[in-house]
């Protein structure tokens, strides 16, 4: 069973205050409900408030508990359980490595190959910051391939097996190709000139308690795709210029 965005709402210019945002619900059961995370909402609730629990309290007043995470510049789907019994469930997949997560991702500059797997055992630098350590750090395993390829730039589908914090940004920036707007990893004068991180969690599948598989899904939103023109528009004028007589 497959559940998507069917549309996308109005827009706004310019960052939108968490308390004025409205979220989308991709999916809900009695014991799950997915959601459309916009980017910069932490996904989780700080100090017991705010965050993207808050913006889906309209939709849903009960317990939300965390069974994954996004970024906070992250966009797209992530799944919350409404129980403990559910999200046992859900953590014995993960562990498993049964759930599959696809993003999507622009980094920076076009990879040879067209498609790669990533190994790179990763762990915790300080502050915030991750990165790639033989020996310290924990396995961790991504696989990529371009989905198109840009002005100096690459569209990759990405999924990561393993879960670490940061893992698709570290793993891509260690290959020499940083997703763009990541003000972490990166040059960051380069990565100051887009947006938005651009990194969304395009689907997410998963098994029910009964055995039925669930593919969640959430297209990227319009802060995503005017990046992405933006990087085809050269390529694309420079096919249809006139040659001088």
């Amino acid at each position: 069973m497959t559940l998507s965005r069917e549309d996308r709402g109005p827009t706004t210019a310019g960052p939108v205050p968490d308390s004025e945002r409205s979220i989308r619900v991709l999916y809900e059961t009695d014991d799950y409900i997915a959601v459309d995370k916009p980017e910069g909402v932490v996904s989780v609730a700080e100090a017991g408030r705010g965050g993207l629990p808050e913006l889906i309290r309209p939709h849903y007043a009960g317990k939300l508990i965390p069974v994954h995470r996004l970024d906070r510049g992250a966009s797209g789907v992530i799944l919350f359980a409404k129980n403990a019994a559910a999200h046992r469930h859900l953590n014995g997949e993960f562990d498993r490595r049964e759930v599959r997560k696809t993003y999507l991702a622009v980094v920076d500059g076009v990879p040879g190959p067209n498609r790669g797997q990533i190994n790179a055992p990763i762990r915790e630098f300080g502050s915030g910051r991750m990165g790639v350590d033989p020996k310290r750090g924990k396995p961790s395993t991504t696989d990529w391939k371009i989905a198109g390829r840009l002005d100096g730039a690459a569209l990759l589908r990405v999924s990561p097996s393993t879960g670490r914090r940061h893992q698709i940004r570290v793993h891509l920036y260690h290959i020499g190709h940083p997703i763009l707007g990541d003000l972490r990893y990166g040059d960051k004068g380069r990565q100051e000139k887009f947006p938005r991180l651009m990194l969304h969690a395009v689907s997410l599948e998963f098994a029910l308690p009964s055995g039925e598989r669930v593919t969640v899904e959430a297209p990227p939103p319009e802060s995503f795709e005017k990046v992405v023109a933006s990087l085809r528009r050269p390529k694309a004028a420079a096919k249809t210029r006139t040659p001088a007589p």
